[in-house]
C-alpha cells in the first residue's frame, strides 16, 4: 500500500500542525448544542486559521493525495503552480517555482513491487499557444507494452486531476491503455490566465465560454500526437467533453459521462432571468452527506435489481423507474385543472442569483474570507470524503482549499453555461444526439473509407481531392450515481434521443453501414454512489470502466 512519509520535494505530513480532519464525528457535536453554523462547517476557528497560516501549497497537497495510489510510494509531481496566492507564512513548506517557459516534467516508475505493472507515472506542465496558458497532466503508462488506447479524464468544476486518485492505479491495469488525467485550463494546477468574453450576444458567449476549455483540450491533443481517444467527463467535465466531440469530430472512441451536468432542458433556465431549481441544484452538492449517500437505500429500487448482477440492475434500477414516473406525472399533470395543480416551486434566493449573475464563484468567498477559508471549505469536504479514511480525508481537505484559494480564472464561466441552480443555459439535450454524427472534412476520397449516412457529394477533379463524410456514431455511456443529485431522467432523455437519431441516420442505409455504425448509448448506475461516482463508488466504477475500455479495444479489432 502507498506511503505517507515526507519526500525530497518537502511534503510536510499535516500532522505535525496539528490539523484535524473535518469528517463526521465532528459533526456530530452538533446534536449537543452546537450552533447551525458550527453544524454546517465543523472546522474550528483556531484550525481554520492555522491552515490558512500554513498555506499548503497546491503542488504539495496534489503530491499527498496522490500518495495514496497503490504501488506508488512516492508519486511524481511537476511544481509549477501558476497565480499562486503568496504564502501567509514565511516558507512554511517551500517548493521550488518554475517559470511556465522552463515546464517541469517528472517521471516515476512504481517504488514497490506492482502485481499490475511495470507502470511509469508522469506529472507534466505541457504549455500551450498564448500567454499564460497551460495544463497540469498526469499520466500513467504501461512499460514494455506498446499502448494503441488513449483514455483522457476530465473533471468537474472547479476541482482537480488529484480527485481520481482512486482510479488511475485500477484502470492502468488495462493492457495497451495510456491514462491522461488533465486539470482544465484555469482551473486546478492548470495556468489561470484571465476569463473575458468578446461577444455580447447570449449565444455567442455561451459558445465562446466553452471554447476557452474545448480549444485548449484539442490543442493538448495535437501536441501530445494523439489521433483518436477515449474521453471521460466528470460533472462540468462531461459537458465540455460533449462539446468537444461536437466541435471537434472524429477524435473520440467513445464518450463517457459520469454524471454530467447540463443535459435536462429548463425554460426557466433557458428563457428567464431568474430560473427556478429542481431537483438538480448546486446545493446539494454542498449539503449532501457521503454517509448518509453511501448507506441510503432508495425504496424505488425492486428487490430483484437489488440482487440481480450488476448488468441488469445497470438497465433496472431505480433511476429508470423514477424517471418513468416522473415523465408520467408530468404528463397526468398537464391534464389536471389547474386549481388542482402543485404550487410552484420556490424560485432561489436573489441574493444567491445576483451574485451568480455578478459571477461572484464560491471559491471568490473562500479567497475574500482569509482566514475563515479554511472553514469554509470543510462544510463541503466534511461532507463530500466523509465516507474515506481519516487521513486520505484531510489530504483531500487540504487540496481542495488549496485550489481553491487560487487566483480566478476558468470558474468564471459557470454563470456563462449554467443559470442559478445548474441548468445548463444550452441544454445538451438538445445536442447530445450529434456526437457521433458530424460531418468530417479533410477526408481524403476513396472507396475504402465510407460513412454510414453521408450522403453523395461531387468530388472534384484534383487527385487529392477532400469530400464531407459523416462520421459512424460514438458510443455513448451516461453514468450516475444510485443516489446522485444529478437528474439521472436527463441520462435516459439523453440516451432515447441518441438511440432516435442513429434510427433516422440508418432508416435507408445498407446492412454494411448498419454493421459499420457504433452509435450506440446506454445509462449506467454505479450502487450506493452519489454525484462523485468515481469516488463514492470507485471499486464499481473501476470495474464498469475496465469493461468499456475492453469494448473500445473489440470495436477497433471490428473495424480492422
Amino acid at each position: 500500500m502507498a506511503s505517507h512519509a515526507a519526500d525530497s520535494n518537502g511534503d510536510i505530513d499535516v500532522k505535525s500542525r496539528g490539523q484535524q480532519s473535518p469528517l463526521a464525528s465532528r459533526r456530530a457535536k452538533a446534536n449537543g448544542g452546537m450552533k447551525r453554523f458550527d453544524a454546517l462547517f465543523p472546522l474550528g476557528y483556531k484550525e481554520a486559521l492555522g491552515q490558512w497560516w500554513a498555506s499548503i501549497p497546491a503542488a504539495q497537497a496534489e503530491h499527498k493525495v496522490l500518495s495514496f495510489i497503490p504501488y506508488l510510494q512516492q508519486p511524481p509531481t511537476q511544481l509549477v503552480t501558476n497565480s499562486a496566492p503568496p504564502s501567509a507564512s514565511p516558507s512554511a513548506a517551500s517548493l521550488e517555482r518554475l517559470h511556465l517557459e522552463q515546464p517541469s516534467h517528472v517521471a516515476r516508475t512504481s517504488s514497490v513491487e506492482d502485481p499490475y505493472g511495470p507502470r511509469k507515472w508522469h506529472s507534466r506542465l505541457v504549455p500551450l499557444s498564448g500567454k499564460d496558458r497551460a495544463l497540469n497532466e498526469f499520466s500513467v503508462e504501461r512499460v514494455g507494452e506498446a499502448a494503441d488506447q488513449n483514455l483522457v479524464i476530465l473533471h468537474g468544476y472547479g476541482a482537480g486531476l488529484g480527485f481520481f486518485y482512486k482510479n488511475f492505479e485500477g484502470l492502468s491495469r488495462a493492457r495497451g491503455w495510456q491514462l491522461y488525467a488533465l486539470d482544465l485550463l484555469g482551473m486546478g494546477r492548470s495556468s489561470r490566465p484571465p476569463f473575458k468574453l468578446k461577444s455580447k450576444k447570449r449565444e455567442e458567449q455561451i459558445s465562446e465560454a466553452e471554447d476557452w476549455f474545448i480549444d485548449s483540450l484539442e490543442e493538448w491533443r495535437v501536441q501530445k500526437k494523439i489521433d483518436r481517444f477515449t474521453l471521460l467527463g466528470h460533472s462540468m467535465g462531461g459537458y465540455m467533453a460533449v462539446a468537444y466531440a461536437l466541435k471537434y469530430p472524429g477524435r473520440l472512441n467513445k464518450l463517457i459521462l459520469a454524471s454530467p451536468v447540463g443535459i435536462p432542458e429548463d425554460p426557466h433556465a433557458v428563457n428567464a432571468a431568474m430560473p427556478e431549481p429542481g431537483s438538480s441544484t448546486l446545493a446539494n452538492e454542498i449539503t449532501q452527506d457521503q454517509d448518509e449517500t453511501a448507506t441510503a437505500t432508495n425504496g424505488s429500487i425492486p428487490e430483484s435489481a437489488k440482487t440481480a448482477p450488476r448488468a441488469d440492475n445497470n438497465n433496472f434500477l431505480n433511476a429508470r423507474t423514477k424517471a418513468e414516473n416522473a415523465a408520467a406525472k408530468d404528463k397526468d399533470s398537464a391534464s389536471t385543472d389547474s386549481t388542482t395543480a402543485p404550487p410552484p416551486r420556490r424560485p432561489l434566493g436573489k441574493w444567491f442569483t445576483y451574485l451568480w449573475d455578478a459571477n461572484v464563484s464560491p471559491f471568490s468567498l473562500v479567497r475574500w474570507s482569509g482566514p475563515l477559508g479554511p472553514r469554509l471549505v470543510s462544510g463541503w469536504t466534511s461532507r463530500r470524503f466523509s465516507h474515506l479514511p481519516a487521513n486520505e480525508a484531510q489530504a483531500l481537505h487540504n487540496y481542495s482549499y488549496s485550489l481553491f484559494r487560487l487566483r480566478g480564472s476558468g470558474e468564471y464561466a459557470l454563470a456563462y453555461i449554467l443559470s442559478p441552480g445548474a441548468f445548463a443555459r444550452s441544454p445538451l439535450i438538445r445536442r447530445i444526439h450529434g456526437v457521433g454524427r458530424q460531418y468530417i472534412s479533410g477526408i481524403e476520397a476513396n472507396d475504402k473509407n465510407p460513412v454510414a449516412g453521408s450522403p453523395s457529394e461531387p468530388q472534384s477533379s484534383s487527385t487529392n481531392a477532400e469530400i464531407k463524410r459523416r462520421e459512424n456514431g460514438v458510443p455513448i455511456v451516461l453514468m450516475y450515481g444510485e443516489n446522485d443529485w444529478m437528474d439521472v431522467a436527463g441520462g435516459y432523455a439523453a440516451k432515447e434521443k441518441i438511440d432516435e437519431e442513429k434510427r433516422r441516420i440508418l432508416k435507408e442505409a445498407s446492412e454494411e453501414e448498419r454493421s459499420r455504425d457504433n452509435g450506440d448509448s446506454k445509462v449506467i448506475i454505479i450502487k450506493k454512489a452519489g454525484h462523485h461516482v468515481y469516488l463514492d463508488g470507485w471499486e464499481e466504477f473501476n470495474e464498469v470502466m475496465r469493461e468499456e475500455m475492453e469494448d473500445v479495444r473489440r470495436r477497433e479489432e471490428r473495424r480492422r
